[in-house]
């Protein structure tokens, strides 16, 4: 039991010397650094090299200032969803110039548009590439037309791959899918987007979207909470021109109206709408009815009915 122990002892001895003179200096005992620019390990003390020729991972070139690196690097734009392959696969420009910005031959020109024909071709191997570059682009115009970011367009690109590889597409459009994935994307981003605002840009009918929208987040199971009117507010005063105090007091207005439950069962886009045109006329703004309509494509109909509704319920609250 006693030479078992002892045994253990000098392992655990020979280990820790071992490793303390991997991290010691030979010469002098003092700390080792790895110098990463020149592939050394070299003595912070007596400045002995104690291994050189390691592997360099950085570039091989040098730059001295931030435009001369960004030109001599030639690291490629980061993955993304947003494009059928990822973004991994290669472009060839459609600019017929050199490395150094000169024109291409006649024959250097032909050898070149061939070379684009059939990169093209081998990037869209088969139907399912080719299905899927053709709704990217679309998510990628419709996101556009709608002021959508970067982060609500790649949300809406994963939500449609996940719908195409579960197999939800046969029987739907392509636009239809695409117009929900969109849909969905804005919803979950909290930047949401009427109906009506998203069938202007789509390609497809309302009642297709409408009806695409809930199969997709039926089969996926996405968890996409009802729209809160408030979050329409910002927009809805910026395009109005508004001030903060109207903003502020069209977010008190819909915040009475949830207390109250006046906002149960109506559009949230309606209820933003009618608190915005009701905030601009407490705060002594001007606007229209008309023109607060066209912001948020809505009938002036519906704006006097929430508008009335929203200022009875204020006038409801239980006085503090």
């Amino acid at each position: 039991m006693n030479e078992t122990r002892t045994r253990q002892h000098t392992e655990e001895t020979e280990a820790e010397s071992t490793e303390s003179e991997s991290t010691a200096c030979p010469e002098c005992s003092g700390s080792l650094v790895i110098d990463d620019e020149h592939g050394e390990t070299v003595c912070e003390d007596c400045g002995l090299v104690v291994e050189s020729d390691e592997i360099d991972r950085g570039p091989e070139w040098r730059a001295f200032d931030s435009s001369e690196k960004d030109q001599k690097s030639r690291v490629g734009a980061p993955t993304t969803n947003m494009m059928h392959d990822k973004g991994l696969s290669t472009n060839i420009d459609w600019r017929d110039k050199d490395a150094y910005g000169n024109s291409l031959s006649g024959k250097q020109r032909q050898k070149m548009q061939r070379l684009r024909k059939w990169n093209e071709r081998f990037r869209t191997r088969d139907s399912k590439e080719r299905n899927l570059k053709q709704a990217l682009g679309e998510i990628d115009r419709m996101a556009s037309a709608l002021g959508l970011p970067e982060n609500v367009r790649e949300t809406a690109s994963v939500i449609y791959r996940r719908a195409l590889d579960e197999d939800l597409l046969p029987g739907r459009s392509i636009e239809g899918v695409s117009t929900a994935s969109v849909y969905a994307a804005a919803r979950q981003a909290g930047v949401p987007r009427s109906l009506d605002e998203i069938t202007e840009v789509s390609r497809v009918e309302k009642s297709e979207i409408a009806r695409t929208y809930r199969y997709v987040v039926r089969e996926l199971g996405l968890e996409v909470k009802p729209a809160d009117p408030e979050s329409y507010v910002p927009r809805f005063a910026s395009s109005l021109e508004l001030s903060d105090e109207a903003e502020h007091r069209a977010r008190q207005l819909l915040q009475n109206a949830k207390e109250q439950g006046v906002h149960s069962g109506k559009s949230p886009v309606g209820l933003a709408a009618a608190a915005v045109y009701a905030a601009a006329l407490l705060t002594n703004e001007k606007t229209t009815q008309a023109a607060v309509s066209e912001v948020a494509d809505i009938s002036e109909v519906t704006i006097r009915n929430r508008y009335h509704e929203l200022l009875e319920a204020e006038q409801d609250l239980p006085v503090a």
